[in-house]
């Protein structure tokens, strides 16, 4: 039976209904003029001069990690053996492409009420061999930009974002995903918005952007301008060009179907996320200085993909329980992401490193959940969470 309150509900309505059809009517499926459309439309709500839609943030993850390996600019460049810092809560395709490009991964923990970077680790795990800090904003929730800013000044260290929890997030008036040199977001079916699957690159690096576009279609030179940052000039002749490969990439391209419901979905993104924010300001109140439950604090304005419940330490309350309790209220709950990805077996291939204990990590990954939130009122929903977790503070 479908829970009453799921972590993800449908945002489409007749307008992305529409937008396939005239794809369908078109007869032109693989990516082309809606792709591009939909990716000047994210650019400019995001507020970037560059766009690359990808076919999922995972890949998106990929290809922001490949592209810092091909430029020319030696203050971004990466080589293999370089070490880049990571939090220890996030999905595992935050880690995947570090790991396939040969990077050294330093896991760092995180802090347990923002689920963002425990920033006196971060401050300590800093050395003269790091090159890059891989910044996660987590279910929603911006990163303090000020204070990352101030462990790496002075360092050649450069910023990256995996923000595909937090479309639409902003930390002083500036959106999430925008203060690294590229931020990366998803598309898939339970974020933000949906384009069934799917993602973006975002940046205001021309030579990256059009990195990206070579990796993004197998490397070739046929999506770069004729004058470009990659391999300088092209052929006037369209078949010299039509296979010509300078860049070893992927096929992560994105169908002309995700690029017009991305299109429909990108309108409608500023409703979505002011509901959204609606929701969680209801939810602080309504789960302020619970005895048992922390909730996570809010950094700049988080576009709150869901909301995590972590049981305080020191509770007699089991995870168990309060699973049992909020599924029998018909909240559907999944824990934090991928709780404390570096106790994961798939760490045994990784170049890793932990220098300090885990500790919150490893708290969130024992006790930690999270439940939906929507682009629709939830009050029916706090009212049910509310006497859930009233009946369990009474039993425990």
């Amino acid at each position: 039976m479908s829970p009453r309150f799921p972590l993800a509900t449908t945002t489409w309505d007749q307008a992305e209904i529409n937008a396939m059809h005239r794809v369908i009517d078109s007869g032109m499926y693989t990516m082309g003029k809606h792709v591009q459309e939909c990716e000047q439309s994210f650019a400019h709500y995001i507020g970037s001069k560059y766009c690359v839609m990808v076919n999922s943030g995972s890949s998106a993850n990929l290809l922001m990690v490949g592209a810092l390996f091909y430029t020319k600019n030696g203050a971004l460049k990466l080589e293999r053996g370089d070490e880049v810092i990571v939090p220890a809560v996030s999905w595992s395709t935050t880690y995947y492409p570090l790991y396939q490009y040969g990077l050294k991964i330093k896991f760092v923990d995180i802090d347990l009420n923002t689920l963002n970077y425990d920033f006196d680790q971060l401050e300590k795990s800093v050395t003269d061999k790091t090159k890059a800090i891989m910044v996660v904003n987590l279910l929603g929730n911006p990163n303090d930009f000020s204070r990352i800013n101030q462990i790496i000044d002075g360092r050649n260290i450069t910023l990256i974002e995996d923000n595909c929890e937090s479309m639409g997030a902003t930390f002083q008036g500036k959106k999430a995903g925008t203060f690294g040199v590229m931020g990366t977001f998803s598309s898939f079916f339970s974020h933000h918005i949906s384009t069934m699957e799917g993602g973006f690159i975002v940046t205001d690096d021309e030579e990256l952007y059009q990195i990206l576009l070579s990796l993004r279609a197998h490397g070739w030179t046929r999506n770069l301008p004729k004058h470009n940052l990659v391999c300088g000039e092209k052929s006037d002749d369209p078949f010299e060009e039509s296979f010509r490969f300078v860049l070893p990439g992927y096929n992560v391209r994105p169908i002309e179907m995700e690029g017009a419901l991305g299109i429909e979905q990108i309108k409608k993104l500023p409703g979505f996320i002011a509901s959204r924010q609606e929701n969680g300001k209801r939810f602080v109140v309504e789960m302020k200085d619970h005895p048992d439950i922390l909730i996570q604090q809010e950094i700049g304005e988080s576009s709150w993909f869901g909301f995590s419940l972590v049981i305080r330490p020191g509770s007699k309350l089991t995870r168990k329980e309060l699973v049992k309790k909020l599924n029998d209220a018909g909240f559907e709950c999944r824990p934090i992401v991928a709780g404390n990805f570096a106790k994961n077996e798939v760490v045994k291939y990784f170049d890793s490193e932990t220098p300090f204990a885990l500790k919150n990590a490893e708290h969130i990954d024992n006790n930690g959940l999270f439940i939906g939130n929507h682009h629709y009122s939830l009050n029916d929903a706090f009212v049910h969470l509310r006497s859930a977790l009233n009946n369990m503070k009474e039993s425990v």
